[in-house]
């Protein structure tokens, strides 16, 4: 398995990489959440272990930037900080909260824990899905349209396309997305479900502006359209 290590102090970053190792992942140490999201299509992981920034507010900002673009495991580590503090961490998408100073021992059989519940199934285990002229491969996490080159799909691009066209024409509520993609409560969380679909619709749509596959219910979901309309 992968682990994406965000670690500002070098001293810290080193003890937390062997701790990775020692539960079982290989690391990739990167500078910043932004470039974490820049080379997440080319380089996904199972896990990202980040460690938050003194300033709350950024730590906060960092963290839902992470889960707006992410699935997978999420897990902080902060100073001792208030209860208070502790619940906006989590609700910005960190799946556990580890607060300094904590044990080596600890901390690793908490990831060994935590990585036996990664969301969702292999890919590779799906069969290839062809609805209305789009075709989805997820042994190369890919979408086609008739006549198209095949355009790479993220993480939650691929989880958000195959939920819909497994229930074609189906209205699929927003807080149900949030729970099929991100893998955890939806409620609040719209405008993450939003800025997906419009990602997706510009690697699906001939015009996203004008949607003829995934199309907004107002007010409760989206759904996939299985028919073919004429243009």
């Amino acid at each position: 398995m992968q682990a994406l290590l965000l670690a500002e102090n070098v001293d810290e970053g080193a003890v937390l990489r062997v701790i990775l190792q020692r539960a079982g992942f290989s690391v990739h140490a990167i500078p910043n959440v932004d470039y974490a999201l820049e080379i997440w299509s080319e380089r996904p992981s199972d896990l990202i272990l980040i460690t938050l920034p003194e300033d709350r507010n950024k730590s906060v900002m960092e963290l839902r930037k992470l889960r707006a673009n992410v699935a997978v495991l999420v897990i902080a580590v902060t100073d001792q900080v208030s209860d208070h503090y502790l619940v906006n961490i989590l609700e910005a998408g960190a799946d556990l909260v580890i607060c300094r100073p904590y044990s080596v021992r600890y901390l690793i059989a908490q990831i060994r824990s935590m990585s036996h519940r990664l969301v969702g199934m292999p890919f590779i285990s799906l069969p290839t899905m062809v609805q209305a002229g789009v075709e989805v491969d997820p042994s190369s996490r890919t979408v086609k349209l008739a006549d198209g080159e095949p355009k790479r799909l993220t993480n939650l691009e691929f989880r958000l396309l195959y939920t819909l066209m497994t229930h074609p024409g189906q209205v699929i509520p927003t807080e149900n997305i949030v729970e099929h993609v991100w893998g955890y409560s939806g409620e609040g969380n719209k405008d993450l479900v939003r800025g997906l679909v419009q990602r997706l619709r510009s690697k699906v749509e001939q015009n996203p502006r004008q949607p003829r596959h995934i199309i907004t219910e107002p007010g409760v979901g989206y759904y996939f359209e299985s028919e073919e309309t004429p243009l």
